[in-house]
């Protein structure tokens, strides 16, 4: 049964309880009479899932589910780093770095009893792979041997270079020795599929929560479809192989995309962790429960250049409508969060040098000052070189508090900037902004990207020539040819990866090939019975592996 709607009770709890009582749920009156504490854990997300599927997956939301009730060979620890969870130890790695043996734990089992084998590493990563199941996350996967080729469909998926030796251990092959792959084993595109299950349910797979089986922590309930239902539950997976360190019976998850009407619902006693943007954060900055999670995500601007004649492939245009946008006032006055201004794709406190140890956000060129006198002699030019003396053009958004405010503010800022500039606004949920992106349906849009890991390229690859989510088709050679070369030629030379990673960046920015606008934070209240949630910068944004309720 769906539990009770906490939306439904808000104004019925407000009176009865006041703005006074701290966050966090009562004790059912068993428990209390037992003294033991409910581990019950109630939080709110911005957004609906839009899958709960592994192999299409793409966004911070789903991810951080999949993460939960499922588990890789790694799992991220808490001061981000991979450890062993599927893999009874870390992977065997060969000198010249593209080979890999892991043995996998065999007390590990699928929530209907199964044992989590090799072969279902090997089916997961395949059927990610083939062009097929069309997941837009495969080109992830383009460091494995025979990856390319099978994802353009010039080879079968069971050429991709991973294989089962025996029932309880994978060999993998590397196409290129790769810096990051630790990190790409702990992340959830990454993880094992449970074949027969695919194959009973097929286009309903995954699309409601007993339509799937989990290893993980937790399994996934009260999941009713992708991209619609606003609750949903992790339950305890008593099958997991570590379960007695797992101390959360159940986590409710409703979707709350206001701040005023999370901070109602904390406050009433109904959520323990809320998200609160603008002068709700601000307000609740000196509250014991106030916790600012810094992301290595960052929020930018794409424009469409997807057909010849779109005015965003001038560059002149592209320059105006980035210097016309104030940061520093985005992020202190409209968001409001621990958010930072963003100089350029690659968000600071990822990646550093590995020689000085030097950021490599210190190390790039900075062209995202807010600058009215170069926004309209960027935009005189652009009106020039299109012959134009207006331009109207939609704005497309989420639907959040948060990127909803920020939107409206660039929208403004344009507006009143540029002469001539007519900028609508459009906020729609997130899986809608989502699917238009992909099918290139706007004119610019306000999104963002999260690291998958900790290294400059998970960004840098996005906007290479033909990659799913280069969402404008912005195209440069030079940029094109720096991945290329960080990725192959310079693999295992990490000064010059380096440096061709710099070049990359500093080419898109210089071209202003997206619009960096800010690194994400998010500010929560936390009731402070909330123990031990473990968060990442980088991959799945929160895991719940380790939490647990102290009253």
């Amino acid at each position: 049964m769906k539990k009770q709607k906490i939306l439904g009770t808000l104004l019925v709890s407000t009176f009865l309880l006041g703005a006074c009582t701290t966050g966090g749920t009562s004790q059912t009156d068993e428990t209390a009479k037992s003294g033991e504490t409910e581990q019950v854990f109630n939080l709110a997300v911005l957004q609906e899932m839009p899958t709960a599927d592994l192999s299409i997956a793409t966004d911070t939301i789903s991810f951080t589910a999949l993460n939960n009730v499922y588990e890789g060979l790694y799992r991220l620890d808490n001061e981000n780093k991979p450890q062993p969870a599927a893999a009874a130890e870390l992977a065997e790695v060969s000198e010249d770095g593209l080979t890999y043996k892991l043995k996998l734990r065999e007390d590990a089992k699928w929530s209907n009893g199964d044992a989590v084998t090799a072969a279902d590493f090997v089916y997961g990563w395949q059927r990610t792979v083939d062009p097929k199941t069309g997941s837009q996350y495969a080109y992830l996967y383009e460091v494995v041997e025979n990856a390319t080729d099978i994802i353009n469909g010039k080879k079968p998926a069971t050429e991709l270079g991973i294989k089962a030796v025996g029932e309880y251990e994978v060999e993998i092959k590397l196409a290129v020795a790769t810096p990051y792959f630790d990190y790409l084993l702990a992340f959830p595109s990454f993880f094992p599929q449970h074949e027969a299950t695919v194959t009973e349910f097929g286009e309903e797979y995954a699309k409601k929560s007993d339509t799937a089986v989990y290893n993980g922590p937790f399994t996934l309930g009260e999941f009713d479809g992708p991209g619609i239902d606003t609750e949903w539950s992790y339950e305890k997976n008593p099958e997991y192989w570590d379960a007695e360190n797992v101390k959360l019976e159940t986590i409710n998850v409703s979707v709350v995309k206001e701040s005023s009407t999370g901070l109602n619902l904390f406050q009433d006693g109904q959520l323990d962790d809320v998200i609160l943007t603008g002068e709700l954060a601000q307000q609740n900055t000196n509250s014991p429960e106030f916790v600012t999670l810094n992301e290595s995500r960052t929020s930018y601007i794409e424009m469409n250049q997807r057909e010849e004649d779109s005015p965003f492939n001038n560059e002149n245009l592209r320059k105006a409508l980035s210097y016309a946008i104030d940061r520093e006032a985005l992020v202190k006055q409209v968001l409001g969060d621990g958010s930072e201004v963003s100089t350029g794709l690659i968000p600071k406190n990822m990646s550093f040098n590995p020689d000085t140890g030097k950021d490599f956000v210190e190390e790039t060129t900075n062209n995202t000052e807010y600058d009215v006198e170069k926004a309209k002699e960027y935009w005189e030019k652009a009106k020039q070189e299109l012959g134009i003396d207006s331009l109207s053009f939609e704005l497309l958004s989420d639907d959040t508090d948060s990127v909803k405010k920020a939107a409206e503010y660039v929208q403004g800022v344009w507006n009143e900037t540029l002469e001539g500039v007519d900028a609508s606004m459009t906020n729609v949920p997130f899986s809608v902004r989502l699917d238009r992106s992909n099918a290139g349906d706007f004119d610019v849009v306000f999104g963002g990207w999260g690291a998958d890991y900790a290294d400059p390229s998970s960004f840098t690859d996005l906007f290479v020539t033909g990659n799913a989510y280069n969402r404008g088709r912005w195209s440069n050679e030079a940029y094109d040819k720096a991945v290329k070369d960080a990725a192959t030629t310079y693999a295992t030379k990490p000064a010059e990866r380096w440096q061709a990673l710099l070049d990359a960046e500093n080419i898109l920015i210089e071209d202003m090939g997206t619009i960096p606008v800010y690194q994400r934070a998010e500010a929560h209240l936390r009731a402070e019975k909330v123990k031990n949630i473990v968060s990442h910068g980088a991959g799945a944004s929160h895991d719940y592996k380790w939490a647990y309720i102290e009253e």
